[in-house]
């Protein structure tokens, strides 16, 4: 078997086992019967846990190794690793710069949220008029 045929034959099965972790994801949810708060804490902590070994693994190595090449050795490594970290500090300047009532990835009550609805209704019908 060719190399190109042996990376298309990889590059199918992780397709396959990525949309198929979606589909055993996605019917989990559905034939549970009661959220839980536990099994949910953990499920993110886990997905987040590959993102961050993603992050760290694969697109880190790559950015590393680019920059050794470009700036040496030393300085290339010292970008990699600065810009990885300024990375995470810029995204937590942006969380802390937007409001919380306006911020979609914060948790909002059912009671804010039908707070939200009502003040674009009132919004929409001066502007029909």
């Amino acid at each position: 078997m060719s190399v190109e045929l042996s990376n298309v034959i990889l590059a199918f099965l992780l397709t396959l086992f990525a949309g198929l972790s979606t589909g055993i994801g996605g019917a989990l949810a559905l034939l549970t019967k009661k959220t839980s708060s536990r099994f949910l804490s953990i499920s993110l902590g886990f997905s987040a846990g590959v993102m961050l070994y993603v992050s760290f693994t694969d697109i880190l190595v790559e950015a590393n190794e680019s920059l050794k090449a470009t700036l040496g050795p030393t300085t290339g490594a010292w970008a990699a690793a600065g810009a990885f970290f300024l990375g995470i500090l810029f995204i937590a300047v942006i969380d802390k710069v937007i409001p919380e009532t306006e911020n979609p990835h914060e948790v909002h009550t059912v009671e804010e949220m039908d707070g939200k609805n009502e003040e674009h209704k009132s919004t929409w019908i001066p502007a029909n008029a």
